[in-house]
């Protein structure tokens, strides 16, 4: 197959490879219910366990993107999803609170080598003008992964416990490490000095993009994160449609990525966009917090649109980080951005818990703020940041 062509076949590897760790990162929160049942923990501890993925990823999501911008990146994702799936293998096997969160966050350093270098695979392989796109689809891995984890989970669990769950988690990884490894192939690159590849660290865009698109994850985590335990706990709907529920964002989260980035690659600014969809999210978060004890007719429709607008964005964000650095440098930028991303996620999701225990009202409230703040603070990234078309990423691969 030719090289241009290719590039498909380096996307889908890629985008699958991630979702079959998103099955662990995004999905897990569909175990919620299980994981309080079999370890006996308050919800404010739930918190800490579904936070735990997250708590690894944040200390190894820079060193990983680091590591992809010099070494072939199906190597950098084979490595860690297979160290993650030992990891989650392992959890199978724990029965504490204690111990299932260490091993967790042990799946998450592990498993965070497939999120910068993926996304670092495809920007190598797709010009310009078509990143918008290829990043859209590439980021529907998320919800892949979590559509396909939030419909099994919940079953598994029911026949075999958490240990089943995390067993399938494990053999998901293996199948992810299998697909980068056969298909993914390394694009020429510019081989990247130490100087060059710290620069990003130091740029005050990226900086002011990855706080602002940080905050956004308020709503994400709050709808995706809890939307099972708050129908299953305060509304009493049963595991299996409350899991139903989450699947059902992630599988319109799908199309809203691919939109979205499509969207952006003949949008005046990328910043534009994820300025008018911050908006939006919070506004829809906020009529979830006005509607949690209103009808499920009306409750649940609101819970789909928020949850799929908190999911809209991402892409978004990882081309203008990529735009803001330029060549030889996304990895970096792109482990950056996935780091502040996780400093948020490790402190949002015990949080939003611990006010959860206290009002669910107050809480989504809460993670209606993340986005409008958000939105406003990306008004000063505009400076800094590149129009679809001006990339500074280099043309594709030949």
């Amino acid at each position: 197959m030719s090289a241009p062509r290719y590039r498909w076949v380096v996307l889908a590897a890629g985008t699958l490879a991630q979702a079959s760790f998103s099955m662990t990162s995004v999905a897990l929160p569909a175990l919620g219910p299980a994981l309080r049942d079999d370890y006996h923990l308050s919800l404010r501890r739930t918190g800490v366990v579904l936070a735990g993925v997250s708590i690894g990823m944040l200390v190894t999501l820079l060193p990983w993107g680091l590591l992809a911008d010099r070494l072939d990146e199906r190597w950098v994702i084979a490595a860690g999803l297979v160290g993650a799936a030992a990891a989650l293998a392992g959890a199978a096997e724990t029965r504490s609170y204690l111990s299932v969160t260490l091993v967790l966050i042990l799946a998450g350093a592990l498993g965070a080598s497939v999120n910068a270098a993926s996304g670092r695979a495809v920007m190598a392989w797709f010009p310009p003008a078509e990143l918008g796109l290829a990043l859209g689809i590439r980021q529907t891995a998320i919800p892949i992964g979590g559509a396909l984890g939030a419909a099994l989970l919940p079953v598994l669990a029911s026949h075999g416990g958490t240990p089943l769950a995390f067993r399938a988690l494990a053999v998901s990884c293996v199948g992810g490490a299998a697909l980068a490894v056969g298909f993914m192939r390394a694009a020429v690159r510019e081989e990247p000095e130490l100087e060059r590849v710290a620069r990003p660290l130091r740029d005050r865009g990226l900086w002011l993009l990855a706080s602002g698109t940080s905050l956004y994850l308020t709503a994400q985590l709050g709808i995706t994160g809890f939307i099972v335990l708050f129908l299953h706990e305060h509304r009493h709907v049963s595991t299996h449609a409350a899991g139903g529920a989450l699947a059902l964002i992630n599988v319109l989260a799908i199309g809203a990525r691919i939109a979205s980035g499509h969207v952006s690659d003949r949008w005046t600014s990328r910043i534009g966009l994820l300025r008018s969809i911050g908006f939006a999210c919070a506004a829809a978060t906020a009529a979830v917090a006005a509607a949690t004890d209103a009808p499920l007719a009306v409750l649940v429709p609101a819970f789909v649109v928020a949850g799929v607008l908190s999911m809209s964005w991402n892409a978004l964000g990882y081309a203008a980080a990529a735009e803001t650095v330029g060549s030889g440098k996304t990895g970096a930028a792109l482990g950056f951005q996935q780091t502040v991303l996780g400093l948020v996620i490790v402190v949002v999701t015990p949080a939003f818990a611990a006010v959860a225990d206290s009002s669910w009202r107050l809480a989504f409230s809460f993670a209606a703020v993340g986005p409008l703040a958000g939105a406003m603070l990306l008004r000063f990234s505009r400076k800094g940041a590149r129009s679809p078309g001006t990339s500074a990423i280099p043309p594709a691969a030949p």
